[in-house]
């Protein structure tokens, strides 16, 4: 070029970049062909390009060669494949819907890489700390991360996608000699995940029929295909992680601790997921004090053997039985204190959903993990009435009704009457109301969250015709009441079956509202 030469500088067959670019163009295309990915090829192009450019223009002006940019392009790619930006549409592959943002987000978190160092190197994963920062700033209205639950594990292309994280994240990992560190992760993310879960934590998820809790909040979260990918793609970048062995396991525990703390108290998956990207972000920030504290890589105290070792004797490497007792009595109190504290942690969420209208107001049965809805049939009167009230359109307006009772259970927890008026008419309004007068005179306010196994839809005319027709949800399952003091505690919760006729009807406008509850038969 201009009578100069410049060296170009490709990636080689055996670079590890290029088998975590292959798993991730996988997933990108897995999610485009089969997965319903809210995500668009120009929307993914825009954060992998501008990435690009903007790397081999840095590395130019330092090294006066092109180099190709693996790294950055695994950044922009990440970005790409855990960024949603609300209102893309749906299996539109093309659009070019905000595109800028993802471009924006994508320079931001590259930018990231080269503006905060450690030791001559970057301290953050870049797609990580870009990512977080993005959520916490821009909010759920502007960005939210991939969902936990991408379709049924019996669908091919979920299987496939299990298959090309599991594969080659192991494969990627044991070459690099971070597959241990990898799995002190997960396991102990899932012992965690699985004390939250018993303690009886809940999340609401826009896929999610009702409230995720207990064990299906467990197998959600465990088995999640965003969780293996950041236990394989993101804690395990080895620019930003220890470079010892005792390091790098200490420090996996360490994030896996920290992402069950950050995410006890989260009500929402977005809350969710952004505590489990944060949770990198955060210990990863310590990381210059965390390296003074382990073993210097490649010493003889470098070997998880030799280190719980001496741990348990001390300097001297040995000691008598009560001090060795003393160790174990300790780190066995610790153990227990970190268990004692997801408990504590989750204490404020249980029992209450404070999610975003966003996120709760008009799902779409193809949101919605089919395994999640009840069994629903409808009577033949609803049929000929209106034949689109069937299949999905059934579901719909049973996922409405789920909708509404959380939305009442907000308007107590909240004492808002607002959002009473958007989701109860008639009789259903005015009980609701007397229950939030209620509840400011005696300082107790009491919730009820629906289990509901099956419904049967029927026609109803409870209102007289000049209101015209309602719909008559029959529903059985479980009802679970839970009182809350006037300072949000938990005095008491009791399960029992329920029997039900949820009245339903568009009495405003496009949406059906609860107007009527009556006992089932009449």
């Amino acid at each position: 070029m201009r009578g100069n030469t410049y060296p170009v500088i490709l990636p080689k067959l055996r670079d590890s970049r290029l088998h975590v670019a292959a798993v991730v163009i996988t997933l990108h295309t897995l999610g485009q062909v089969g997965l319903h990915f809210r995500v668009s090829v120009p929307q993914i192009l825009s954060a992998i390009l501008t990435c690009a450019v903007i790397d081999v223009i840095i590395t130019f002006r330092k090294t006066k060669s092109f180099v190709w940019p693996a790294s950055a392009m695994l950044t922009g790619s990440g970005i790409a494949l855990i960024l949603r930006v609300p209102g893309t549409p749906l299996d539109d592959h093309w659009t070019f819907y905000k595109w800028y943002m993802f471009a924006g987000i994508a320079a931001f978190s590259l930018a990231t890489k080269y503006i905060v160092r450690y030791r001559g190197s970057h301290l953050f994963n870049p797609s990580n700390v870009g990512l977080v920062l993005s959520f916490i700033v821009l909010g759920t209205t502007r960005a939210e991360p991939l969902d936990f639950w991408w379709a049924p594990i019996t669908d091919p292309y979920m299987i496939a996608a299990y298959a090309v994280i599991l594969v080659g994240g192991s494969l990627i990992t044991r070459r690099l000699r971070l597959l241990v560190m990898a799995v002190a992760y997960w396991l102990t993310f899932s012992v965690g995940i699985g004390l939250l879960s018993a303690s009886g934590h809940c999340i609401t998820a826009r896929w999610a029929f009702t409230p995720v809790c207990g064990s299906e909040f467990f197998r959600v979260i465990v088995t999640s295909p965003e969780v293996l990918i950041f236990m394989f793609f993101m804690i395990t970048d080895p620019k930003t992680v220890p470079a010892g062995r005792v390091g790098r396991v200490t420090f996996a525990l360490l994030v896996a601790v920290t992402s069950v703390l950050l995410m006890a108290p989260q009500t929402t998956e977005f809350g969710s997921k952004v505590a489990l990207l944060g949770s990198l972000t955060l210990v990863t920030a310590f990381r210059p004090l965390f390296d003074r504290l382990v073993p210097a890589p490649g010493s003889d105290d470098d070997h998880m053997r030799v280190f719980l070792r001496r741990l348990a004797t001390g300097a001297s490497g040995t000691t008598s039985t009560a001090a060795r007792f003393a160790r174990v009595a300790l780190v066995t109190a610790a153990v227990a204190a970190v268990g004692v504290g997801v408990v504590a942690a989750g204490t404020s969420a249980r029992g209450l959903f404070d999610d975003e209208a966003a996120d709760v107001l008009g799902r779409v049965p193809t949101d919605v993990n089919p395994a999640t809805f009840p069994t629903i049939t409808v009577d033949q009167g609803v049929l000929d009435w209106n034949h689109e009230i069937s299949g999905e359109g059934a579901q719909q307006i049973v996922l409405t009704l789920a909708e509404n009772l959380q939305l009442e259970n907000q308007a107590l927890l909240r004492a808002d009457a607002d959002i009473l008026t958007a989701v109860d008419h008639g009789d259903r309004l005015e009980e609701m109301k007397g229950r939030l007068s209620d509840a400011a005179t005696t300082g107790l306010t009491v919730t009820r969250d629906y289990q509901i196994d099956d419904v049967h839809v029927t026609l109803l005319v409870p209102f007289g015709v000049q209101d015209g027709l309602s719909l008559g949800l029959e529903s059985r399952g479980i009802v679970t009441e839970t009182t809350f003091d006037a300072d949000g505690n938990v005095q008491d919760t009791s399960s029992s079956p329920f029997a039900t006729t949820f009245v339903m009807r568009r009495a405003t406008g496009d949406r059906w509202l609860n107007v009527s509850e009556l006992p089932l038969g009449d």
